[in-house]
């Protein structure tokens, strides 16, 4: 497109003010911009904005007014305390993986900021006894699951693959790539990991305008988590006609797990719930912990009128808030946790109800040019908006839509805050790792002295299987392990 055509475009959309210091643009300036302009669907995102303004009005005048409801009975199951129920699910889960129907999605597009690192939250050390990074312990969990499923189906070792499909952004990309690269991909054959990159969307004034960083350059900011939907339609490479999806195809993959890269539990295409969604015939569902208390800052798994949705903490009265079952238990207390299951059908099926979805507004201290000055500004209060999808918008748009309800402290430790924060920090995620392995020891029949710490690798045990040996035992020295045989030094 010629820079004339072009610029008419944006001048169309109410966005000219983009070309302000063009004249006064190097040529490699002028290249950088325009190539960035070429590639905005500039429409789209006005149509984005409006969207989402008014989605967020519309949001505001019915808070009190809408409907929100608990789930209904049967659409929630839960794991806590139901052994046998447990065992059925899981073998119908190692069923489905051993027979190669299951792939794993991981969303790591985050920096740890918050962490005071720099680098993707995944090449976080936690502070373990093994130092081993959130990826690791995710690749090794992986690693361990398919010999497991190949182990329950009688198949050779090695034989099984769950493909691991990870989601950057453009931040973290290159470093996230180079990592899996220096360590060899955990052991795991890197033809079966698949890296792809979220979307970004412009930084926009409070009134819709497209935000410079520089003179030439537009500020973006990722999509959000859920733009993870239409990334899975973007081409991996140069070859445009591979896709996600069509590796999903391909590999003949039938179902999804999803999940966030900041969870030190989470079990990773964990055969229990994949087994409930598969015998629900759920195509979307949701994994959730019950809530720790009526106020707590969380979103939850709820009815919005007819539909499935995560309703914020901010939307739900003091009353709802602390609303209880005939049975005590808290009515509002399904806690969503980013853990999701899809078929590869519903992910599919997003692209035909995408534009209905609102992006949600973000408003934020974001640093850019002055039109008239061309000077850098450094904004001291929010200034403007990013604009985010997030991944349970599809909620409601599930034909069949499944929760399951898991043990808090068996599965959900999130890394968010900074070392000594004192919740959801590298100390409470350490703590809540070693202490599962404890429990692991102890369900096995093993004594654990008071003090002590085991670390069990992955590779040892995924959820607790595999340690019958060390019954009758007793622990009193702390120690990493990455065999069963090395437990005996700990003795």
């Amino acid at each position: 497109m010629s820079v004339g055509n072009l610029r008419t475009r944006y001048e169309s959309a109410g966005q000219g003010h983009l070309f302000t210091f063009w004249d006064d643009l190097s040529d490699a300036e002028r290249d950088a911009l325009r190539t960035q302009l070429e590639a905005l669907d500039i429409e789209r995102v006005n149509r984005i904005y409006q969207k989402a303004v008014t989605a967020e009005k519309e949001l505001a005048e019915s808070t009190g007014t809408e409907s929100i409801e608990p789930l209904p009975e049967d659409a929630a199951d839960s794991v806590i305390g139901d052994p046998a129920k447990e065992k059925e699910w899981r073998g119908i889960g190692l069923q489905a993986i051993a027979r190669g129907e299951v792939g794993v999605l991981l969303m790591a597009g985050g920096q740890g900021t918050r962490l005071g690192s720099s680098a993707p939250k995944g090449c976080y050390d936690i502070g373990l006894p093994s130092h081993k990074t959130l990826f690791q312990y995710q690749a090794e969990r992986i690693a361990r699951l398919q010999t497991l499923a190949a182990q329950s189906a009688g198949k050779e070792a090695g034989s099984v693959v769950i493909p691991w499909y990870v989601m950057t952004s453009g931040p973290t990309r290159k470093e996230t790539e180079s990592f899996f690269k220096k360590h060899n991909y955990f052991g795991l054959d890197s033809s079966h990991i698949i890296f792809f990159e979220q979307g970004t969307l412009p930084c926009l004034t409070m009134d819709g305008k497209v935000l410079l960083e520089t003179r030439s350059r537009v500020a973006v900011a990722p999509d959000g988590n859920g733009g993870v939907y239409a990334a899975l339609r973007r081409p991996l490479s140069s070859d445009s006609s591979t896709t996600v999806l069509s590796d999903l195809d391909r590999r003949k993959v039938l179902y999804i797990h999803a999940y966030c890269v900041d969870n030190c539990l989470v079990r990773i295409a964990d055969p229990v719930f994949l087994g409930y969604c598969i015998q629900k015939q759920a195509d979307c569902a949701a994994k959730v912990v019950p809530k720790a208390y009526p106020t707590e800052s969380v979103g939850v798994v709820a009815r919005r009128g007819d539909k499935f949705s995560v309703v914020e903490y901010s939307e739900i009265s003091k009353e709802q808030a602390e609303r209880r079952t005939p049975s005590g238990e808290l009515a509002f207390r399904a806690a969503n946790i980013v853990n999701h299951f899809y078929t590869t059908s519903m992910l599919k099926n997003v692209e035909s109800f995408e534009e209905d979805l609102a992006f949600h507004i973000a408003r934020k201290k974001i640093p850019h040019v002055n039109l008239e000055s061309g000077e850098s500004v450094k904004p001291a209060k929010p200034n403007g908006m990013k604009l985010e999808m997030f991944v349970f918008d599809v909620f409601p748009f599930a034909k069949h839509f499944a929760v399951l309800e898991v043990a808090r402290a068996d599965e959900f430790s999130p890394l968010k805050n900074a070392p000594g924060t004192g919740s959801d920090d590298p100390d409470t995620s350490r703590r809540d790792l070693l202490a599962q392995h404890r429990r692991y020891l102890e369900a096995a029949g093993a004594t654990v002295k008071e003090g002590v710490e085991i670390e069990l690798s992955p590779l040892v045990t995924y959820a607790g299987e595999g340690l019958e040996s060390v019954k009758g035992k007793t622990f009193t020295r702390s120690g990493y392990v990455e065999s069963v045989e090395e437990l005996d030094a700990l003795v």
